[in-house]
């Protein structure tokens, strides 16, 4: 089997050409729970290192002959976050103070990673870096459901033009945005911001909705 790259294989999630509705399907995450501004916290870089820890132990575990049933070869997803704050109504837009910030931080897994697999990649992440909290990390299986989402280029303090952009079209299509709980704003990285300038970043930006 060639190697899948999930970017390429699910354009219509990772690669939005322009603003649409999508019904996301259910998948499998590695995910981290913080808070705090992910420019200065050490909590939202410990959970990156987790994160990327742990998807790189899976991915490379054929290199060791450990690899588990029903693995094939892969790329490693990108990062994505949900962002949230303790005032209602959060909806993508910065706060005032980034330290208000609430996040989930998450990398997309095969289907065959299941709990033995995610237990056997936390002992041996922890065997090789024991300063690492692996308790953090849990995986989730999770459907996403109904979502408008739209391509950002560029900064991330710009996103709130396109977050307008994006509510706009929704509307156009009948639907409003459905922020809740267990609905939140979504991000997925598509660049590196240590290698790439600001202004070429591109963001895939979530917003759940329902019919209005």
């Amino acid at each position: 089997m060639d190697r899948i790259d999930y970017k390429k294989a699910e354009k219509h999630l990772y690669l939005p050409k322009i603003p649409a509705i999508v019904d996301v399907p259910e998948m499998v995450f590695f995910a981290v729970d913080g808070a705090g501004d992910p420019n200065t916290s050490a909590e939202y870089a410990g959970a990156l290192e987790l994160l990327y820890g742990l998807s790189f132990t899976v991915k490379m575990s054929r290199m060791g002959g450990e690899a588990p049933e029903g693995y094939f070869d892969y790329v490693v997803p990108p990062l994505e976050g949900l962002w949230w704050t303790e005032e209602p109504g959060f909806d993508g837009r910065p706060p005032r103070d980034k330290a208000d910030f609430r996040w989930t931080s998450l990398i997309r897994q095969p289907d065959f990673v299941t709990e033995e697999v995610f237990s056997w990649a936390k002992e041996k992440l922890a065997r090789k870096k024991p300063e690492l909290d692996v308790g953090r990390v849990r995986l989730l299986r999770w459907r996403e459901g109904l979502c408008a989402h739209v391509l950002h280029a560029g900064p991330y303090d710009e996103e709130p033009a396109s977050l307008d952009r994006l509510e706009a079209f929704a509307a156009s299509e009948g639907y409003r945005p459905d922020h809740s709980e267990v609905r939140r704003h979504h991000e997925i990285y598509l660049s590196n911001p240590k290698r790439t300038a600001a202004a070429r970043l591109k963001t895939v930006l979530r917003m759940p909705v329902a019919g209005n």
